[in-house]
């Protein structure tokens, strides 16, 4: 994921992973999606990028990312922030057609909403494009969905992340030279987000691989610092004979909340292994001068996947060009020696 806010520069590294966008359920019917239903735009083309946790790092750039290759193709683009709110996020879509835009890019709160949201970008007969976290046209669960409907997404390889967070995990556990009888991972994420489920599953299959017999202890978080501290200091204060403890999950969020909760805790950043997703906040712990739990990070620029879904969502509306099932962007493993030269930006 390297940083830029050129069109060509922020295409540079991504890999798109062109999976057969279907136009048909399995029944015969036309998909939910209603993807091909949209017409194209002669004039100038009008986006809404719908965004949750709009004020987060990795989402400020992937903000600052679509906005810079909205500038480039000419296109007028309103950036609104959802926050966790998921009821906003139909409403925001509403709104939006109500403005006259062509296309609508989100990345909702709660998939739940999913088909309500698709349901009314195919009555307006406006383009729909999630980025990150996919939905499901058909129902709340996206993990359960049919591949024809779920909606285009471009974003990251939930599996290829958390295989990459586990590997390193591995690594570092091998180099501490710890055993499985006092050791314990801790895998945090808020478990009805898909692309969240796929990064843990994949992180504990590539760990253990390397380091069999590890108890995994699945904690259940809204993804953000402050509640997966809160719930990890909960876990920590149950297996109060734990000696060593390594922790991933869906994002920085996650881990930085876990590590935090074991250095309150009294655990040594010697018996701590943090393993991020994103290095936003992973960073913050490597501008200091004290010891971190946290040993590495999978840094992820939101400016890649925000240009890159603009650029997917013109193609479709100035061309008729199809959307892929899924464009993945690339991502780069960093720790304290590294991460400035990869451009990590700290929040």
């Amino acid at each position: 994921m390297i940083r830029s806010t050129t069109g060509r520069a922020a295409a540079t590294g991504l890999l798109l992973a062109l999976g057969l966008t279907t136009t048909a359920c399995s029944n015969g019917q036309e998909s939910n999606t209603g993807a091909s239903s949209v017409d194209t735009v002669s004039g100038k083309i009008s986006l809404t990028y719908l965004q949750k946790q709009g004020d987060q790092e990795y989402f400020v750039g992937e903000a600052a990312g679509a906005k810079a290759k909205a500038a480039e193709l000419g296109i007028d683009l309103k950036v609104v922030n959802l926050g966790n709110d998921a009821n906003k996020t139909v409403s925001e879509v509403k709104a939006a057609i109500a403005q006259k835009t062509n296309g609508v890019i989100v990345v909702v709160p709660d998939p739940a909403v999913g088909p309500q949201v698709v349901q009314t970008a195919r009555d307006a007969r406006i383009a729909l494009l999630t980025s990150d976290d996919q939905v499901c046209a058909t129902g709340p669960d996206p993990s359960v969905c049919a591949k024809g409907d779920l909606v285009p997404r471009v974003g990251f390889s939930g599996a290829q992340m958390g295989a990459e967070v586990g590997k390193r995990a591995a690594d570092e556990y091998t180099k501490a030279g710890w055993n499985s009888a006092d050791t314990r991972v801790i895998a945090a994420w808020k478990q009805d987000v898909t692309v969240c489920g796929d990064r843990v599953k994949a992180a504990k299959e590539a760990f253990g691989t390397v380091a069999p017999g590890v108890q995994t202890i699945e904690v259940a978080t809204d993804n953000t610092p402050t509640g997966a501290q809160d719930k990890v200091a909960a876990t920590i204060t149950a297996n109060a004979g734990v000696k060593h403890w390594v922790v991933w999950g869906c994002n920085d969020e996650n881990v930085h909340g876990g590590v935090t909760a074991l250095r309150n805790a009294g655990v040594s950043a010697d018996n701590v292994i943090g393993v991020g997703l994103g290095a936003y906040l992973a960073c913050k712990d490597w501008s200091g001068t004290q010891a971190s739990g946290m040993k590495a990070a999978l840094f992820i620029n939101g400016r890649d996947v925000g240009a890159l879904a603009v650029q997917t969502m013109y193609d479709k509306l100035k061309s008729g060009k199809e959307m892929p099932a899924e464009a993945f962007a690339k991502t780069t493993m960093v720790d304290a020696a590294t991460w400035k030269s990869a451009g990590v930006t700290c929040s």
